[in-house]
């Protein structure tokens, strides 16, 4: 039997990854054709831990798997101790509640990948796979990020190439892509939608991409109709591919 986490991947090709905000926003994106669900709260921060309300909504309304974000607040990825413990129960809250994976990302105060704390909630997400998160767009050395964020024991790593949006950055994401190899999913995302994402899979060789399609939907949550629309849009130009 082919494990949940794969299948679409493995039925499609290529994977799409929402993120939404909403139990609303979350079912648009399965009906659209998303192969995964990023949930959070306060997208416009960036994404911060989802409340256990809205955990447990979106479980009980979406088939699809759902990767929960493990972020305490936004701003700066440099956590205290205070908020450090507060990821751990978050992760744990995230399992509990039946989700499928959990996102997060962790810097030193020098700014480089916090191997040791990332790899302490890998352990405690076990089995649930980790993405480390676009924190990594924030070091001067995405190559020695890669093998820190690798070497932390992460099974995915969202990236922009260290730009605003992943178009401005395909030749740097081509070479993530190609360095990572099998050790690492490189998923691209920022700035995706159905009008570039054929020009990103052919320069960049990445199979997996995120999308929150904001740069195409002012205002997912006012709009479900039209969100709905350009997720499948785009899983329809990704499905052409295979």
């Amino acid at each position: 039997m082919i494990p949940l986490l794969n299948y679409c991947a493995v039925q499609n090709k290529y994977l799409l990854e929402i993120s939404v905000e909403s139990v609303d926003a979350a079912m648009a994106a399965e009906r659209g054709g998303a192969n995964r669900i990023e949930l959070c709260s306060s997208l416009r921060e960036g994404g911060t831990t989802p409340s256990l309300e809205l955990m447990r909504g979106v479980r009980g309304r979406v088939g699809l798997p759902i990767y929960s974000m493990i972020r305490p607040r936004g701003g700066n990825f440099y956590y205290t101790d205070s908020e450090f413990a507060a990821m751990r129960r978050d992760v744990d809250a995230a399992k509990e509640f039946g989700t499928d994976g959990v996102v997060l990302g962790l810097l030193r105060a020098d700014g480089l990948v916090d191997i040791e704390r990332t790899r302490e909630l890998v352990e405690q997400a076990t089995p649930l796979p980790v993405t480390f998160h676009r924190a990594f767009d924030e070091c001067a050395d995405l190559r020695g990020a890669l093998e820190d964020v690798m070497e932390s024991g992460a099974a995915r790593l969202l990236t922009s190439g260290g730009k605003r949006t992943a178009p401005e950055a395909l030749e740097v994401l081509g070479e993530l892509v190609r360095m990572a190899g099998e050790r690492l999913i490189v998923m691209l995302g920022s700035g995706l939608h159905a009008g570039n994402i054929r020009e990103v899979v052919r320069k960049t060789g990445a199979r997996e991409f995120h999308a929150g399609l904001s740069s195409v939907v002012a205002d997912p949550g006012a709009d479900i109709g039209k969100f709905e629309a350009e997720v499948r849009r785009m899983a329809e130009v990704l499905r052409d591919r295979v």
